[in-house]
């Protein structure tokens, strides 16, 4: 843990560009390589713990660093009602209030636009909200949801979108991705910093053809990276990878690929094979609070009485501070006791999971492997827990 009053500066890097991406190695589709921010390295392809308000729940900035993450996900929404971007750059950027000294990602807030969908409107200008926490009123455009990030210094930045709700009719598909293609076209023009990556999001929904249409929309704009939106969000797996693998085969091959909101172990191992480089999901952390535990075995529930006398380590196969130190039992018996360690014990040990299971992709990638990998590992994964949102 930091020393109190610790705050070690984020190595801003001299950049040329706000990013730089390079392809090391490829195994079909599957690709692993280097994407280069202002403040690191971040080796692909790459998960991103979900910190929606500037921290990573129940885990310090300087343990997810020694997990082996370079890079976290924050939301430039919820930093804007509180504690408001001018704050956040007064005291040195995102990264630097967070004491996290790697790379942020900051989603726009369009995400918000379907899950807090009950005080929020969407018109042409951008998204209307009444704050959740105290009802005030928050207007968040296109041109206002870059300035923010801008504030914010993060190293990446997304353009707002509007993530269609599962399910929809192909029109009210086809309208929200159009809207989406004007705020983009209004981001990139809005975009000042030059030092900070801006990324376009793809829409569709569940069509193929709107899938098609979103995809040359957003590529046709000078984004420094792209990302897949509007998946898991409660439509079928199948079709959710059907759709994954259709945006990826649309996506630039030069520039950083990002599958936004997935997902579970085996989800992401298939998002890898069809070439995409970066991921974020709150499942590791929201599934650990709630007494779940990804293993080599598949998805452990803490919780579960056969754990009550058992010494093993959630994991043999796991090297983590959690699986070195405690057993099931210790582990069932935090939860039941609603211990907050128990929180913090199995989020380590998730992200952990996780975080491993990158390094492991990238080092199959570079063997030329990852095929084999992948289809091992995911019969181990068989029975995992479902994909989740964004917010965490």
């Amino acid at each position: 843990m930091l020393a109190a009053g610790v705050f070690p500066p984020p190595a801003k890097m001299e950049m040329t560009t706000p990013i730089e991406f390079s392809i090391i190695a490829t195994d079909g589709r599957a690709r692993a390589g280097r994407l280069v921010t202002g403040h690191g390295e971040v080796a692909t392809p790459a998960f991103m713990p979900v910190g929606t308000r500037g921290a990573v729940k129940a885990m310090a900035p300087d343990e997810i660093w020694a997990m082996g993450y370079r890079m976290v996900l924050a939301n430039a929404y919820h930093l804007l009602v509180r504690p408001g971007p001018a704050l956040v750059r007064e005291l040195g950027g995102v990264g630097r209030f967070m004491g996290y000294r790697g790379a942020v990602l900051t989603d726009s807030g369009g995400f918000q636009a379907m899950s807090l969908a009950k005080i929020n409107s969407v018109d042409e200008r951008g998204i209307r909200f009444r704050s959740h926490l105290d009802g005030a009123p928050v207007v968040l455009t296109a041109e206002g949801a870059v300035e923010i990030q801008e504030q914010i210094g993060s190293d990446i930045m997304m353009a707002l979108d509007e993530c269609t709700a599962f399910p929809v009719e192909h029109a009210g598909a086809l309208k929200s991705l159009e809207l989406t293609a004007r705020w983009a076209e209004r981001a990139v023009r809005a975009r000042r910093s030059q030092t900070q990556a801006l990324f376009g999001i793809v829409q569709g929904s569940i069509y193929p053809d709107l899938r098609r249409m979103s995809a040359a929309q957003i590529t046709a704009l000078a984004f420094d990276g792209y990302a897949a939106g509007g998946l898991s969000v409660g439509e079928p797996r199948d079709t959710m990878l059907e759709m994954a693998a259709l945006t990826a085969s649309m996506l630039p091959a030069a520039k950083p690929r990002y599958l936004m909101g997935v997902g579970t172990p085996e989800d992401l191992l298939a998002a890898v094979a069809m070439g995409y480089d970066m991921f974020d999901c709150v499942l590791p952390t929201r599934n650990a609070r709630n007494g779940s535990a990804f293993t080599s075995e598949g998805r452990i529930s803490i919780k579960r009485a056969a754990h009550q006398r058992d010494q093993r380590p959630l994991d043999p196969r796991c090297d983590c501070r959690p699986c070195r130190t405690f057993s099931r039992a210790y582990l069932r018996h935090l939860y039941m006791s609603g211990e907050i360690l128990a929180a913090r014990a199995l989020t380590e040990h998730n992200l952990s999971f996780y975080s491993r299971l990158m390094r492991e992709s990238q080092a199959a990638i570079a063997s030329r492997t990852f095929a084999a990998y992948a289809k091992a590992r995911a019969a181990e994964f068989a029975g995992s827990a479902g994909a989740g949102g964004e917010t965490d």
